[in-house]
């Protein structure tokens, strides 16, 4: 990591990669002006395709924001007529029936609307990843959250399957959209993997358009100041122990071994403009040392996560299992050092908008002022070496520039186009459909709102189709 820092700000490398990326870019703007009527005529030609029954796949959704406002709307209101009477809460000892919930907040079916459910993203989340994450709250009351849209409550997560059942539903009847759901593990117990596994399983959650991957949130630091945890080490073991478990004996873990069959791998999800208080470096304790109530640093989750991948992947091929692969959310906000911690240990990224800062300002031929956050002004000089990198080795970006817009950076700064010229391996994703969209097709809204905007053609947009699809985790028989 050193040895890559070091090499991102290097004057020269940085002159030769912003030349690079300058040439990648005129050469293509040449060959849209040379070749655009040819490829037209050419994709005209084949047979039985077009942009809409060509495969897509939704590189980047939470499974927990799955559902637009209104379909989550309608299954509450749903619910509400069918099931008034069901158990679904226990507060202070005491069981609540769905009646009784409604009724302390003091609500009706009738009253219920888009706008009392309050999920969408609006110009108030801007910068601020707390105000986003409450969101995730109906009516913002957490209590709602944990009884539609978590895996384990009273109910035993049968409203979440509901809902995630009808989203599977949609996608198999839209036939050529797939998405990759993450589902979160959160390393603070070691029963969590077998309870997410047992309710994929009795719920059934299955469909051959959806893939699974497992997001860990990088929480430690309010585990240990709840006294959860001891150390970070008991966290990776939560984490990883139980897989090591099912991969050896199968037999034993039935539910769990079925389940990790339609799991992909693993995502690192947290605000990244946390400020960090530690450097990963040589003297940085062990996990079994890490005691104290801070969070460690991004590089120390993503390493330990990737080292108990790697051995963990070499045991599942012995065992003739198949592996997984590192996925996380990276350079979507915060220090550039994330970036080269996903360069070394990711097979693809989410978000990547800090690569963007190659001709912003401080590199020959840049200009305008730093846009974003005040720590982002020293990513400026260095991502055009990252950005090249990022090209060579094709890492995958998968980018949602619906979510940028109300989180981080405002859509026509958007570095997507740019990237795609360039010839970075991106895909278009949605994030969270429930705060950021409003169609029954939210991955079609993402397509189109950015067709419209930066004026794709019909070859692009299939070179994005098919990028999203080499990036997934789809087999290759699928």
């Amino acid at each position: 990591m050193n040895f890559l820092m070091a090499l991102i700000i290097n004057g020269p490398i940085k002159s030769f990669c912003y030349r690079r990326l300058q040439y990648l870019s005129n050469k293509f703007q040449m060959h849209v002006l040379l070749n655009e009527m040819k490829e037209l005529a050419a994709q005209k030609k084949v047979p039985h395709r077009d942009f809409y029954n060509i495969r897509k796949v939704d590189t980047h959704i939470h499974a927990s924001s799955c559902m637009n406002q209104k379909h989550l709307l309608r299954f509450i209101k749903r619910a509400m007529k069918k099931h008034l009477d069901e158990i679904v809460h226990v507060e202070k000892g005491k069981e609540q029936t769905l009646k009784e919930v409604f009724e302390t907040m003091n609500l009706t079916a009738y009253d219920l609307s888009v706008d009392t459910l309050d999920v969408h993203a609006d110009r108030n989340t801007f910068h601020r990843f707390d105000k986003f994450n409450a969101k995730y709250n109906p009516i913002g009351e957490s209590i709602l959250r944990e009884i539609f849209i978590k895996t384990d409550n009273r109910v035993s997560g049968k409203y979440f399957a509901h809902i995630i059942k009808e989203v599977m539903a949609d996608l198999e009847e839209s036939k050529y959209q797939n998405a990759e759901l993450r589902l979160s593990i959160y390393g603070r117990s070691r029963d969590e993997w077998d309870k997410l596994a047992r309710w994929a399983v009795s719920h059934r959650v299955h469909s051959n358009n959806v893939r699974w991957l497992v997001q860990v949130p990088r929480l430690f630091d309010i585990y240990r100041t709840k006294r959860q945890l001891a150390n970070f080490q008991e966290m990776l073991e939560n984490i990883f122990l139980p897989l090591y478990e099912a991969t050896i004996h199968p037999a034993q873990h039935p539910e769990l071994h079925l389940f990790l069959e339609h799991v992909d791998g693993f995502d690192s999800v947290d605000d990244e403009s946390k400020p960090e208080h530690h450097i990963f470096n040589q003297d940085s304790p062990l996990p079994g040392n890490w005691v104290e109530e801070d969070n460690p640093p991004y590089s120390y989750y993503l390493y330990y996560m990737y080292a108990n991948m790697t051995v963990l992947n070499h045991l599942r091929r012995k065992r003739g299992f198949h592996t997984f692969v590192l996925r996380p959310h990276c350079g979507e906000a915060g220090p550039i050092h994330h970036l080269v911690s996903g360069f070394m240990v990711s097979e693809n990224i989410s978000h990547g908008l800090l690569l963007r800062k190659v001709s912003e300002e401080g590199v020959p031929g840049g200009a305008g002022g730093v846009v974003g956050p005040p720590h982002s002004a020293c990513c400026a000089t260095q991502a055009p070496v990252l950005q090249y990198l990022y090209y060579l080795a094709q890492i995958g970006i998968a980018m949602s520039p619906l979510s940028n817009n109300s989180l981080f950076l405002s859509y026509h700064r958007n570095p997507l186009p740019e990237y795609l010229s360039r010839g970075l391996m991106v895909s278009l994703s949605t994030d969270d459909p429930l705060q950021f969209h409003f169609t029954k097709e939210p991955l079609m809204e993402e397509y189109s709102i950015a067709t419209q905007v930066w004026k794709l053609s019909s070859c692009d947009m299939c070179e994005l189709a098919r990028n999203s699809v080499l990036m997934s985790g789809f087999s290759h028989k699928v």
